[in-house]
Parts: structure tokens; sequence; C-alpha cells
């Protein structure tokens, strides 16, 4: 059984501990406060990198017909795992991508998919889908979904918590586009590997 979903008043609350509700980051150059927080919050949640290694091997192995990559970036508050339609190197083309992202501020994850516009191998645009995701998708976001709660606990952000406007600045998105999930999960959802 999953732990119960904080509220999104809580979340907030979370949110506010590591990131600001002006530019000072950006305007002074220096590391403000909240900045250190989740440095140091990174920090912590690294020394538990080998479990993170162990569920993308376990998600190769549950997902033979994917190509399975880790999509974790620094700037984000977040671990994100992508699995690709596709096997092989290099990548052949393809048109979607299945993201699982784990808090590493609350115990929360989400799952989203990106669709993708080509023109030859090259990728022009994507468009984000959180929840439904389009018919395609769900089977590996079915198997992300169980992995991640097996595996690291946490439960399932509702939509329509993860989209509620929130007055923080996430690295580049600014109020009145910032989102729960901006400060939770990623501030570009669509930057992946």
């Amino acid at each position: 059984m999953s732990p119960m979903t904080p509220t999104p008043e809580q979340l907030l609350s979370i949110a506010r501990e590591y990131w600001r509700p002006d530019r000072y980051q950006h305007l002074t150059q220096e590391p403000s406060p909240e900045a250190h927080k989740l440095e140091a919050r990174w920090k912590e949640a690294l020394q538990k990198v080998d479990r993170w290694h162990e569920f993308l091997t376990d998600l190769k192995q549950v997902l033979p017909d994917f190509t399975i990559g880790d999509g974790t970036a620094a700037p984000d508050a977040c671990f994100r795992c992508v699995a690709y339609p596709v096997k092989g190197r290099p990548l052949p083309p393809f048109d979607w991508v299945v993201v699982g992202c784990i808090s590493i501020l609350a115990p929360v994850y989400m799952l989203y998919g990106i669709e993708f516009e080509r023109a030859g191998k090259a990728r022009l645009g994507a468009r984000v889908s959180f929840e439904p995701l389009p018919p395609q998708m769900r089977y590996p976001a079915d198997i992300f979904a169980r992995k991640i709660e097996e595996t690291f606990g946490v439960s399932a952000l509702p939509r329509e918590v993860a989209e509620i406007p929130v007055p923080l600045v996430v690295e580049w998105k600014e109020p009145p586009e910032t989102l729960l999930f901006h400060a939770l999960f990623s501030n570009e959802p669509e930057n992946v590997p």
C-alpha cells in the first residue's frame, strides 16, 4: 500500500523550502538559502543512488522491448527514468517516450508522456501529456507506476494537484506559469535525452 499523498498545502510548503517567490538567484548570481537547501537535499538523495541504478536495471528486465534511460538532471528536483519504444544504439527515430519522475523533495511521483514532431531523424517539437496518457504509452507507464511504488514506497501525485499554480520561481519558470509539478519535479519536463 502506498503512503498517503501529502495535501496540496503540505506540498506547497515543502516546495517553498527549496524555491523562492522571486528571481533572487538570477539577479544576484549568488545561490540563495533555498538553492543551498536543494543542493544539500541532492547530496542526501545521491547517497542512495545505487537503489536508483538497481531500479533502472530492473526496468530493463521488465521492459525488454524498450530502451530505458536515466533522464535525471541536476537542476531538477527528481530522479527521472525514460522508456523509448525502440531498442538499439544509436537510438532509431521514435515518436514518443514515457517518463517517470520521483521527487527528492516529497514522497510523490508523476508519470507523463512526450510526443515528438519529426523532420527525418531530428526532433523539432515536444508535446507533454499527463494522465490520461495516450493508449500506446499505457503499458510502460503502468509498469513504471507499479515498480516505482514497490521500490520507493511513494504515491502518485494526481494531475489536478500537479497542475496547481504556485507563486515560486523554479529555474527559469516564473509565476503565473509555475506549477506544483515544476517545483517538485522539473521545470522542463519535455527536455529528455
